[in-house]
């Protein structure tokens, strides 16, 4: 029995999902950015301390952090995969035109 590509990533993706699950529900983790671990850090370190510089502009919430952070993460998946494509393309074109 030959195995398709698309099985093996499905079949991958479904115990990738299922150990996500798994270990989300028995773990008591916060997520926390770095910044903020490593501002509390500083703080211990050296109570008296005070920054050098404060944010321009703070979101009003979590929510729209996040959705920065996914929008950062979406720019940068669609610019890797134009990257790739067009790389596909001209190899494919080179093969068809015989340049290759």
């Amino acid at each position: 029995m030959k195995f398709k590509v698309e099985y093996l990533l499905v079949i991958a993706l479904v115990i990738f999902a299922a150990f996500f699950v798994y270990v989300t529900t028995i773990s008591d983790s916060e997520f926390g950015g770095a910044d903020g671990a490593a501002e509390d850090l500083i703080y211990e370190l050296n109570p008296d301390y005070e920054p050098i510089a404060e944010p321009l502009w703070e979101p009003p919430g979590g929510e729209t952090e996040s959705l920065l952070f996914c929008l950062q993460g979406a720019i940068g998946a669609l610019i890797i995969g134009l990257f790739f494509g067009y790389y596909y393309a001209m190899s494919k074109c080179k093969k068809q035109t015989g340049n290759a």
